[in-house]
């Protein structure tokens, strides 16, 4: 007897929320100076937790050092159903999408997100070639004020970076970066932390 197997989905695809485009387009900023550049994934972020289209992180991809903005993301974990979908994730698939490269080596790029990246983002970072990461919030911060676990990063998360040509700078408005945060823990929001079932 012939074995009946379910359909299988042939694509999965990510896409920001429909008000992100004419956010930025409706903001100003001087993209040379690296706090107007977490000012964008700070605001992003925010204004992901108003739309309800989902947690509160922002991300941004630009090319250094004409400081051009390549791409954006924000969080939709919950809304678009895969626990992939974090800021950073979305902002480095768009911008390998609009390079039309796997390799984002072969530009000077920087990302520019919100929090100091998960476990996920992480090694997404290492993998995609990035040259520069700037970060707002600090891990601590997001488990203590959104409540998410943000996995068991490198002891020295930092040099393990900075030895493979990636450097960093963080705590960039972390103030800013926090109170949304915060924003997030008190509308009562998900948190989507995956469920674990006990054997």
């Amino acid at each position: 007897m012939a074995q009946v197997f379910p359909t299988i989905k042939e694509s999965a695809g990510l896409r920001l929320p429909a008000w992100v485009h004419s956010f930025i387009q409706n903001q100003t900023y001087d993209f040379s100076q690296t706090q107007e550049r977490m000012r964008l994934a700070i605001d992003l972020s925010r204004e992901n937790l108003v739309q309800g289209t989902g947690g509160p992180f922002g991300a941004a991809v630009f090319e250094l050092p004409a400081y051009r903005l390549v791409s954006v993301g924000v969080n939709v974990v919950v809304p678009q159903h895969t626990s992939l979908a974090h800021a950073e994730i979305l902002a480095l698939l768009l911008a390998q999408e609009a390079l039309l490269t796997h390799d984002l080596g072969k530009r000077r790029l920087e990302l520019v997100t919100s929090s100091q990246p998960c476990l996920q983002c992480y090694g997404a970072i290492f993998w995609s070639g990035l040259s520069r990461v700037v970060t707002g919030a600090r891990a601590k911060d997001v488990e203590a004020l959104a409540g998410s676990d943000e996995g068991p990063l490198p002891q020295d998360w930092e040099g393990e970076w900075r030895k493979r040509g990636i450097s960093l700078e963080t705590d960039v408005m972390r103030v800013q970066a926090c109170a949304v945060l915060q924003a997030y823990q008190e509308s009562g929001a998900p948190i989507y932390n995956p469920a674990r079932s006990t054997p």
